[in-house]
């Protein structure tokens, strides 16, 4: 997509077989995972006019292998800094990668060209897991997916937020019924899980910021939901709150439109 635009927004991918976020403005680009292969980050891209070699940085929110599956290809390929927590590099091989690396401590905000990154902790089963917004020219974007409820300190970083990439990852009856060990149940049901279809409706109807203009739901579970649920479950949230923002539910394997501001 050409023309003039502050910010570019593009869901790569989202489920638990690979999470990948593009966001650019006319001078920096950034990916937020590389859960996907090389050859798909690349076909994916291109659909959208971007390429590997126009990335500036990439950013890292977990360790977990859907979130950097492409990591040390993709790395090598673009070249530039890799962006995680001290902690989160600490669980990576940077000699499989080597890429140069950007370290910083959860909750704390940096710079990469026009683009005004800020972190925060997400309550996830891995060793720092973190959530970002980005800022450019005053429109604000925010990724959280991959935790098990929404405290009140991540609802704090998300007010005044325009772009929101929500996770909705499961039906809790299908979940209880579903193909997965009750040890894997349990994992996705706890604190440190991910958030049920249930805990989306409840953050959409009593704490989204009334400046949400476009509602992304992602990292659905190919297993255990399906993206009919979770439009159905956000259109009633949404006429419960009285709000109309642009929704759109992020389908395992498939990539979402460019939503640009």
């Amino acid at each position: 997509m050409r023309g003039v635009f502050i910010l570019k927004f593009c869901v790569l991918a989202s489920s638990s077989s690979g999470n990948s976020v593009f966001i650019g403005t006319e001078k920096t680009r950034i990916l937020i995972d590389t859960g996907l292969s090389r050859r798909e980050t690349v076909a994916r891209l291109a659909s959208i006019g971007e390429s590997l070699d126009k990335i500036d940085a990439i950013l890292i929110t977990h360790e977990h292998s859907d979130h950097i599956l492409g990591l040390p290809v993709i790395g090598r390929t673009v070249g530039k800094p890799i962006y995680c927590t001290h902690l989160t590099a600490e669980a990576l091989d940077w000699d499989e990668i080597r890429t140069p690396k950007e370290t910083f401590a959860a909750g704390t905000g940096f710079q990469i060209g026009d683009i005004e990154i800020g972190s925060f902790t997400i309550p996830h089963d891995a060793v720092d897991p973190v959530g970002y917004t980005v800022r450019a020219d005053g429109v604000r974007a925010a990724v959280v997916t991959d935790l098990g409820y929404m405290p009140d300190s991540i609802k704090m970083h998300l007010r005044g937020t325009d772009l929101l990439l929500l996770e909705s990852n499961h039906n809790l009856e299908m979940l209880k019924v579903g193909p997965y060990p009750w040890s894997i149940k349990q994992r996705i049901m706890g604190r440190k899980g991910h958030l049920s279809n249930d805990a989306a409706y409840d953050f959409i109807t009593q704490d989204m910021d009334t400046s949400v203009s476009t509602l992304i739901l992602g990292h659905l579970s190919e297993n255990t939901n399906y993206p009919t649920l979770v439009e159905q479950m956000a259109v009633q949230a949404l006429e419960t709150r009285g709000v109309t923002p642009r929704l759109h539910v992020a389908e395992p394997k498939k990539q979402t439109p460019v939503f640009t501001y």
